[in-house]
């Protein structure tokens, strides 16, 4: 049947061809020869500390934006970087318009002492001059000078010779080096140099560490303040692993390795953003270019958020501080008018998330297993699914897990445990599931927390709250020995007042013997369980029961300061299921008369 109707299926499909794309894409795109290094040895390197960082969120991410941010929105944005940690920020292109220029300056007057404002600029120097006007009295300045050095871009786009280019890169590094750190009047300012082979992921590799070995020379950079080379990716050319030879070639060949700083600005043309980036610092890489959340021109710059945040689930201070994810996400997307993707590592509202079932129930016994690890010292983390623990970055565990009809028992459970502490036995966790599930399925959506507990009273009559509930008014146990407990009762069904005596083994046997005996159908319990609730004068019994009358049975959940009292509602609570499913006959009830003559002898003192 399955095989016909697909292929009746199928039929009616038109088959969509190939449109423009090729069978063999060989004959149109080339895989790219990356640099030779069979001796390379980052595979064998380990990220151990944190790199410098920039965000370039306000210059290369804005650029980016079909709506480029206020100058009010670069203002909220560029002190909320400064509240993460940065130390580094590249905030504007000031020759490029008066509102550039004039944020720069804001950026220049009110960014703290310790914090680099980074600007970039083009090889020309009287856009050069206005560039350095605009970081007068700056405590510390880099100011960030490009120039496209692949064979594409400098034959196709600018029709320059190698050695052309060679040449204007010196000159506009010896022009910055006159106006900043050779200029006496501007000793007050920490003047660092960054150039950038443009495109440095498509340029060969040999060419870019001559044109860097000499814009070096001409800077003369020092132990102390060391120039920064920006090696791009500004394509992703190939997988991560070619831009980290590539790193770690520049890296030995450059000379004067202590002079100078490698600074990695990876964009995501092929995905692979994050990964070039971790590798090409396992490679050498010294600093990190990027935006929060991975904002920028194409398919993105790389992300720091995430970054950071391998690092720091490594074990490793990234030196940011994500503490207030809910704050940065609310930022970054009224200023980028971009929405964070929900699937976004770390930041997104998804990703600390589970619906699936098996994966609910893993996070809920992890979560069970680091309590126990956690009273007996160890505070290292270890849950299933999570990486990371959603408290240090300002989330709590109420939304860890979500409940749809996907769900499986563990998800409804873990929230009504969370919610009103309540730890259902496994067997009841499923009877609950199925109720969640049917609800879930009927609405076709993810049910919110609140509606999950209401679900669990109505069905488990939680309270006894409606008139013709059966409830307890009155009840006195009367232990006559090890063995034998007798109870006599009163309850109130359908406002009549039914007298109960009873004989069982404890008091829960005792109440159902009663209770079996005043609907005269016999009941019996089939499963029980308690814990604690709370702690201190707070405290609580629950306990929950599965009680069988013929060939149905119901759950039933208790509480109580008192353990027997929270065990007589709970009786009561799957009592009070059973006539609801037809199982018992609340019109047939009748009184003991051993009950009550016990009353009428003797007020019973309520234990209530």
């Amino acid at each position: 049947m399955f095989r016909r109707t697909a292929v009746a299926f199928q039929k009616q499909v038109k088959r969509v061809p190939y449109a423009n794309m090729l069978r063999d894409p060989s004959s149109k795109y080339k895989r790219f020869q990356g640099i030779s290094l069979p001796d390379r040895t980052w595979p064998n390197n380990k990220l151990d500390k944190a790199p410098r960082w920039l965000a370039t969120d306000l210059r290369d991410g804005n650029q980016s934006l079909p709506d480029p941010m206020s100058v009010e929105q670069k203002k909220e944005y560029f002190h909320k970087l400064i509240e993460i940690g940065l130390k580094e920020i590249e905030v504007a292109f000031p020759s490029a318009s008066q509102t550039d220029f004039d944020f720069t300056r804001y950026a220049v007057t009110h960014a703290p002492d310790d914090v680099s404002i980074q600007v970039l600029v083009q090889s020309r120097e009287h856009l050069i001059r206005r560039t350095i006007d605009s970081l007068k009295d700056a405590k510390k300045a880099i100011v960030h000078t490009y120039m496209a050095t692949s064979d594409l871009f400098r034959n196709v786009v600018f029709g320059m010779s190698r050695q052309d280019q060679l040449k204007m890169a010196v000159k506009t590094a010896k022009f910055v080096r006159s106006l900043t750190k050779d200029d006496p009047s501007k000793n007050m300012t920490h003047w660092s140099y960054e150039f950038s082979p443009e495109c440095f992921s498509s340029t060969p590799t040999e060419y870019a560490v001559e044109i860097c070995k000499a814009v070096k020379d001409a800077w003369e950079p020092s132990k102390e303040n060391p120039i920064i080379f920006n090696l791009p990716a500004t394509i992703e050319m190939s997988t991560p692993n070619v831009y980290a030879d590539q790193i770690e070639y520049f890296s030995r060949h450059i000379g004067d390795r202590d002079h100078v700083v490698i600074s990695l600005h990876s964009h995501n043309d092929r995905g692979c953003g994050v990964a070039a980036t971790e590798l090409a610092l396992l490679a050498g890489g010294d600093r990190v270019e990027g935006c929060l959340f991975g904002n920028g021109e194409r398919t993105g710059n790389v992300d720091l958020v995430t970054l950071a945040l391998n690092l720091y689930t490594s074990g490793v201070n990234p030196n940011l501080d994500f503490s207030d994810m809910k704050s940065i996400i609310d930022v970054v997307e009224r200023c980028n008018k971009i929405p964070v993707h929900p699937r976004a590592p770390y930041g997104g509202s998804l990703v600390t998330c589970a619906f699936s079932g098996s994966h609910q129930d893993a996070i809920k016994k992890g979560f069970a297993a680091q309590e126990k690890r956690r009273q007996n010292g160890d505070q290292t983390w270890q849950i299933p699914y999570l990486t990371l623990d959603p408290k240090d970055i300002g989330r709590n565990y109420e939304a860890v897990i979500r409940v749809n009809s996907q769900s499986g028992k563990g998800g409804a459970a873990w929230i009504v445990q969370r919610n009103l502490g309540l730890d259902l036995p496994k067997a009841m966790q499923i009877d609950f599931s199925s109720v969640v599930q049917n609800n879930a399925d009927h609405l076709g959506r993810e049910l919110k927390a609140e509606e999950i507990i209401s679900l669990l009273q109505r069905h488990y009559n939680v309270d006894n709250c409606a008139t013709d509930d059966l409830n307890v008014k009155d009840y006195n146990f009367d232990k006559k020995s090890d063995k034998v407990t007798d109870v006599n009762a009163i309850v109130r069904l359908n406002g009549k007042e039914i007298a109960l005596h009873g004989k069982g083994n404890g008091p829960i046997s005792s109440f159902l013997n009663g209770l079996s005996d005043a609907f005269g159908v016999k009941m019996e319990v089939e499963s029980y369980a308690e814990h604690s609730v709370g702690q201190g004068s707070t405290t609580k019994a629950a306990t929950y029961v599965k009680i069988s009358c013929g060939d149905k049975y119901k759950w039933g959940i208790g509480m109580h300061e008192s353990i027997t009292r929270a065990s007589v509602n709970s009786i009561i609570s799957a009592v009070n299921s059973l006539i609801k499913a037809g199982a018992l006959d609340a019109n047939k009830v009748s009184s003991s008369e051993h009950a009550l003559r016990k009353f009428a002898q003797k007020k019973v003192s309520a234990n209530l």
